[in-house]
């Protein structure tokens, strides 16, 4: 996630009936089609660009064209050539260069993909890391989680090996530890949270932190609002206010800061399914400047908007 100052009153709703505005056809890989969105990513003009997990391809969705996506990066077949991607998981767009970057951990990347030039100009910025989760700060240093060494490092664009920022130290529910890193979000003040999947909690890490605080769960697996489980995508808006993808509940859950002890259901909690006001597992969040809400419905194969009221 790159840090898209969203400001969200305190008392904002959400309309409880999401809008389809990617996918929604079944699982499959036409235009009009996903197969397991995951990440996604909200541009200035609500351009919704969506990690395409299987089938191994970046899809961007225009405001108002709800019937087909294109293409930008992938979509050929899984492999490790430039041009290729394989079960991506996370992306954000660069303004500056005009370039997405990728997370590829199919092939243990992370690679820069330009929006104009087409795949001959793709470049590898990361190499040997099982990714999952990338964010951007206002200073342009890149974030990477690492499921693999449970852990999220931050880079300078250029740079290979990055300074460890959150985790590694084994695989753990200390402070100090994470279980399966997923999803990212870089605050102005650098505090970096993550959404530790396995230990069923967001943490929250200041920049320089050696251990990091529990933002949201934290209370083991399980249903009450005090529970996360298996949490995924995250966003924090201006006011400190925490929003989180809480997959294995099928609901989107905030968390204000005063109000450590438990979160609010805004949309979803309607049991699993495929209605409009339910999810099969949400993956990827975020919002838009204007503070509605998208999430990747990754067992529905869709991205749901849900308006601000």
């Amino acid at each position: 996630m790159f840090s898209l100052l969203v400001n969200i009153p305190a008392n904002a709703q959400w309309k409880q009936d999401g809008v389809t505005i990617a996918g929604g056809h079944g699982q499959g890989d036409a235009a009009n089609e996903l197969n397991e969105p995951c990440g996604l990513f909200v541009d200035d003009d609500q351009t919704v660009v969506i990690a395409d997990y299987e089938n191994h391809r970046i899809m961007q969705w225009k405001n108002g064209n709800t019937t087909n996506g294109q293409v930008v990066a992938g979509g050929t077949d899984a492999g490790n050539g430039l041009h290729q991607l394989q079960y991506p998981t996370d992306l954000l767009v660069d303004k500056e260069t005009d370039s997405l970057i990728i997370c590829d951990p199919g092939n243990r990347r992370v690679v820069r993909w330009p929006r104009r030039s087409g795949p001959t100009q793709v470049e590898i910025l990361i190499d040997d890391i099982k990714c999952w989760g990338v964010a951007m700060d206002e200073q342009r240093y890149l974030y990477v989680s690492d499921y693999e060494k449970n852990e999220v490092r931050r880079y300078q664009l250029g740079e290979k090996n990055g300074t460890l920022v959150a985790g590694g130290n084994d695989q753990g529910d200390g402070l100090n530890q994470l279980n399966v890193p997923r999803y990212l979000f870089v605050d102005r003040q650098q505090n970096v949270y993550v959404s530790d999947r396995n230990n069923h909690r967001v943490m929250k890490w200041a920049k320089g932190a050696k251990e990091g605080i529990v933002v949201a769960g934290g209370q083991g697996q399980g249903s009450a609002l005090t529970q996360l489980n298996h949490p995924q995508g995250l966003f924090v808006d201006t006011f400190g206010t925490l929003y989180v993808a809480d997959s294995g509940n099928h609901c989107v859950l905030r968390w204000t800061q005063g109000d450590k002890k438990q979160g609010t259901v805004i949309v979803g909690g309607n049991r699993q399914g495929a209605g409009a006001n339910q999810f099969n597992y949400p993956f990827g969040l975020s919002f838009d400047r204007h503070g509605n809400l998208y999430v990747a419905d990754i067992n529905n194969n869709r991205v749901q908007r849900f308006s601000i009221e």
